[in-house]
């Protein structure tokens, strides 16, 4: 596919390299993804951010690291330094379903082919680099060793492990969107600075000596967690330091976090600030070709089919569902692009060869955060909370959609765009929460309209994620009786305007505070509703979420209290069943459980005909 704005992407290959007739090169990145020169992709921003400040940056794609490491020696020397990532996702999400069997395909990868990485590339392909180059420096990032800066919960091993960092060669781990702290370690770098001499650089993890660790437990300017060896002895250790890593992590100005590791500190240097809007706006409006590497000759990759013709409006989610990490790697705090940036972006999609006039999504972390954040900004700066909307909205919070809705007429005006969807997901309980302005709600009613009129591809997405109010205050989601009111204005709207839409909630199984009773209210109410679900899952652990905690430690972080939650392959099963309470082969076994539970209330709910047609089944569903 020919490419109408840059056709000239960041090398991969020594010819590449001799092609543009550099001697050297500044950095070398090994990504466990694909190279697909997009600004919704780690490797290809951090290189295109490095390359725009004067640096000669080089990738290289899904290094193997299983024959005699050619790979990893194919580009000689950095002049600076290597970094290296395990790519868009944490590899064991992207390797192993919830039920830890192996996945027999790899978004990441052309053709969808799996096995393309290793487990842990931050960790495997660092090792690799060091016996190679040991004194090179190795710098470390995206999401994989971002969510394993501290001690944390790994589900596939079953097992507490330490920061990433005592456990890999990399000498530095960027956490967080790594921009800015690229920048400022490449320029340390170029001005002769020794890797050891960075030590202050805000969003990065190091080694340091223990007896750097401050002897005074919690400052205004640090906090000394419970040390690894302790958090592994007693699980409340462990439960009582993501607290605080969480509250830190979503503090506009935090603090310097320290872990005794070993016979090592670790130390977890504060954020930066949230980006501006010009700061953000150049790391979109870098000359990304928006296309893989003509290396892959044509072949898809399905992450890429998934945004070629997309949009991401800002960074950062202010929801903080106990089940997500995007806080724990953006923050809560949205930095936002400008409509004008917005704009140059969409009209560089219309200039694609394959586009047709749609938009595929016009979104972000959450669909319609563009924009948002404190009335008064002073109360942000000491704001602790780790949601904005939970338990209920902040008091402070401005809700306004009307920034939103003028990206998306501006969008939809272009003479090239037949229509805009919004694909990302939406948060109802932003758009519907009553303002003090009836102003804004009027705004955002008609923001409601607009989305279900003019937005949605045939089907819209919605995360509900329970019917409980006691497992989705455990989640940090509004109460189902939202979504209730949400479906009305969807139904009222469709018959209105005469559309053939429809809604798609999504829910999760085996959260921790869910019981199977939970799962089987949910199987009648969503029935109660009309729902046949397809949009489901059983709660996978990923680091540094609450939810993983509370599975790992059976505590709440915030309050201590115990929590149960399903562990066991048939405790899980069990729940997950509900989901597909109409497929025949699942309905003896609900049957037997709504039996045992004396819940004969639901059985005449989910099967009001009884069972006697019912055969019994010897499948079961599958994590």
């Amino acid at each position: 596919m020919s490419n109408k704005i840059n056709k000239q992407w960041l090398p991969t290959t020594k010819k590449e390299i001799e092609h543009l007739g550099w001697d050297y090169v500044d950095v070398i990145l090994f990504s466990g993804d694909a190279y697909i020169d997009h600004p919704s992709m780690g490797a290809a921003v951090i290189g295109r951010v490095l390359e725009a400040h004067g640096y000669r940056v080089a990738i290289v794609p899904q290094p193997n690291w299983q024959d005699d490491l050619r790979d990893f020696r194919k580009l000689g020397t950095p002049r600076l330094f290597f970094g290296v990532s395990a790519g868009a996702m944490d590899s064991m999400v992207n390797h192993y379903t919830a039920n830890r069997r192996r996945r027999s395909d790899d978004a990441y990868s052309p053709g969808g082919r799996a096995g393309l990485r290793p487990d842990y590339p931050t960790i495997v392909y660092s090792q690799a680099l060091r016996s190679l180059f040991p004194d090179v420096p190795i710098i470390a990032g995206g999401i994989e060793a971002s969510l394993r800066r501290l001690s944390h919960y790994d589900y596939w091993q079953d097992c507490l492990r330490p920061s990433i960092i005592a456990e890999c060669c990399a000498d530095m781990l960027i956490y967080g969107m790594g921009e800015k702290p690229i920048i400022e370690i490449a320029d340390a770098l170029n001005s002769g600075k020794n890797i050891s001499e960075i030590t202050n650089v805000p969003q990065t993890v190091i080694r340091r000596p223990l007896d750097e660790i401050p002897t005074v437990r919690e400052s205004e300017s640090h906090i000394v967690l419970h040390s690894f060896a302790e958090c592994q002895a007693e699980k409340r250790f462990q439960a009582e330091n993501f607290k605080h890593i969480e509250i830190e992590s979503n503090r506009r100005h935090g603090r310097d976090i320290w872990q005794p590791t070993g016979d090592i500190a670790v130390k977890v240097n504060r954020m930066y600030p949230p980006m501006t809007e010009a700061e953000i706006d150049a790391s979109f409006d870098l000359p990304y070709t928006r296309l893989p590497h003509p290396r892959y000759n044509g072949k898809q990759i399905p992450a890429y089919e998934m945004i070629r013709h997309s949009v991401n409006m800002h960074r950062g989610c202010f929801g903080g569902c106990a089940f997500c990490t995007i806080s724990a790697h953006q923050g809560k705090f949205i930095a936002s692009r400008s409509k004008e940036s917005i704009l140059r972006e969409v009209r560089a999609v219309t200039e694609m060869d394959d586009f047709k006039g749609y938009i595929s999504d016009l979104g972000g972390p959450s669909a319609n955060m563009y924009k948002m954040g404190g009335n008064d900004l002073s109360k942000c700066e000491k704001c602790v909370r780790p949601s904005c909307l939970h338990p209920k909205p902040c008091p402070n919070l401005n809700n306004d959609h009307s920034a939103l809705l003028d990206v998306y007429h501006a969008v939809d005006d272009l003479p090239a765009v037949k229509k805009s969807f919004i694909g990302s997901g939406v948060r109802y309980d932003l758009s519907m929460h009553h303002n003090a302005d009836e102003r804004i709600n009027r705004i955002n009613r008609r923001y409601n309209e607009e989305l279900i009129e003019r937005h949605v591809s045939g089907r819209l997405k919605v995360a509900p994620e329970h019917t409980a109010d006691r497992v989705l205050n455990l989640m940090r989601k509004p109460s189902f009786e939202q979504f209730r009111e949400f479906k009305r204005i969807f139904d009222r709207i469709n018959e209105q305007k005469q559309l053939n839409q429809q809604l798609i909630p999504y829910f999760i199984s085996s959260h921790p505070g869910c019981t199977e009773e939970d799962m089987a209210e949910l199987a009648a109410i969503t029935k109660s509703l009309n729902f046949h679900l397809e949009q489901v899952q059983d709660f996978t652990p990923t680091p540094m979420t609450v939810a993983s905690e509370t599975y790992y430690t059976g505590f709440n972080p915030y309050t201590l209290e115990a929590v149960y939650t399903a562990k066991t392959r048939e405790a899980k099963l069990a729940q997950r069943k509900y989901f597909f309470w109409y497929e025949p082969e699942y309905q003896r076994d609900i049957y037997n459980s709504l039996s045992r539970m004396h819940r004969t209330d639901l059985l005449s709910q989910l099967f009001p005909r009884g069972i006697s047609a019912i055969k019994v089944a010897s499948k079961r569903p599958d994590c």
